[in-house]
């Protein structure tokens, strides 16, 4: 089985630079980078991508990827839940985790770049997104999953998805600080969220079963930052052994013999931040024997079967990918995104920032 063991300091760039390419080939002359060839693009799994290519310093290629989100969002601030080819292949909704996600990219982006001109272009279009998301929070803090284009607004909530908007938030009102624009009902609007993912379970998943089957249910919480600490670390203990198969990676599903490389690399972040970087590091070593020739990563495999399934090797896997590597290399500035939660309070501590010296919240 091939190993590879990333560490602090060791960001191996030749081996992760074909990653890096794989995401560059895929992504078409518009800046839209789909699944895989000839595949869909999602917004969130777009920006996943788009970060990939940052932390491989394929700067412009990543602003071509955020200036086709500015360039297709919709006049409400938001974008359907899949595109292909240029066309929308499902308006059927738009999800607010996925609108929410371009404030977390481009944040990344700058982190890394210190691109001020950048910030200040994509900041109408981050505002807008976020005003979106904002439109769809209930009255206990949840933030609803969808606006459906015939329904209206679905007014149920999950925790992955709404975990995933908690960090957005910081990562907005982080661009907010610097830019010195005033969004004061942004702070608000992230305390009751989190306080609804720990304090009012009932809020999530009203309509339809319960998701607490899936993995990212499990350490979502820990990785954006919900759950801190000592607790995030009982957090992840607890159920370590219903999602993890030793030498392969982590379960999609409990109850389904499947390991995910995406899903892994995630929970690599969320070790890091509850404090376990050995777990980290060993956990991460297992995901290279399901590296393709071309720098790819097959998306999954079912281990009672020893087959890799399904037969795709998605752009936003080898995000995940280089997101993890970055994490554990601590190889650029914003390395600390997804295992510190670091809310900037003035434009001097933005410039604190800039120069790599990150804000943890207290």
């Amino acid at each position: 089985m091939t190993k590879l063991y990333v560490s602090m300091g060791f960001y191996p760039e030749e081996y992760f630079r074909q990653t890096v390419n794989y995401i560059a080939r895929i992504q078409t002359p518009d800046g839209a980078i789909p699944w895989y060839e000839d595949g869909c693009l999602d917004p969130w799994d777009h920006v996943e991508s788009a970060m990939g290519l940052t932390i491989g310093k394929r700067f412009e290629a990543a602003r071509q990827a955020y200036h086709w989100l500015r360039e297709n969002q919709l006049a409400n601030g938001s974008w359907y839940a899949a595109y292909k080819n240029g066309h929308v292949e499902d308006g059927t909704r738009a999800e607010s985790n996925f609108v929410a996600y371009v404030a977390t990219g481009v944040w990344h982006y700058y982190l890394i770049t210190e691109d001020m001109t950048f910030l200040q272009e994509m900041w109408d279009m981050v505002e807008r997104a976020m005003e979106f998301v904002l439109g769809l929070q209930g009255k206990s803090g949840e933030i609803y999953w969808c606006l459906d284009t015939s329904k209206g607004v679905r007014k149920d909530s999950l925790v992955t998805g709404c975990s995933s908007i908690y960090k957005s938030f910081e990562c907005a009102l982080n661009i907010a600080t610097t830019l010195e624009q005033k969004v004061p009902n942004w702070d608000l609007a992230r305390t009751r969220l989190g306080h609804a993912l720990i304090n009012h379970p009932e809020c999530f998943d009203r309509t339809w079963d319960s998701k607490s089957r899936f993995a990212m249910d499990w350490f979502y919480p820990v990785l954006t930052g919900v759950i801190r600490g000592a607790q995030a670390h009982a957090h992840l203990q607890a159920h370590w052994d219903t999602f993890v198969v030793n030498e392969f990676g982590s379960r999609c599903v409990s109850d389904e013999p499947w390991v995910t490389v995406a899903e892994s690399c995630e929970l690599t972040m969320a070790l890091i931040a509850a404090g376990d970087y050995g777990k980290a590091m060993q956990l991460f070593s297992w995901l290279h024997q399901f590296r393709d020739d071309d720098g790819s990563y097959w998306t999954g495999y079912v281990y009672a079967d020893k087959a890799l399934w399904p037969l795709e090797k998605p752009t936003w896997t080898a995000g995940a990918i280089l997101l993890a590597a970055d994490a554990l290399s601590k190889a650029t500035q914003a390395s600390n995104l997804f295992t510190e939660v670091s809310i900037i309070e003035s434009p001097q501590q933005a410039k604190r920032v800039n120069s790599g010296q990150l804000l943890k919240q207290p």
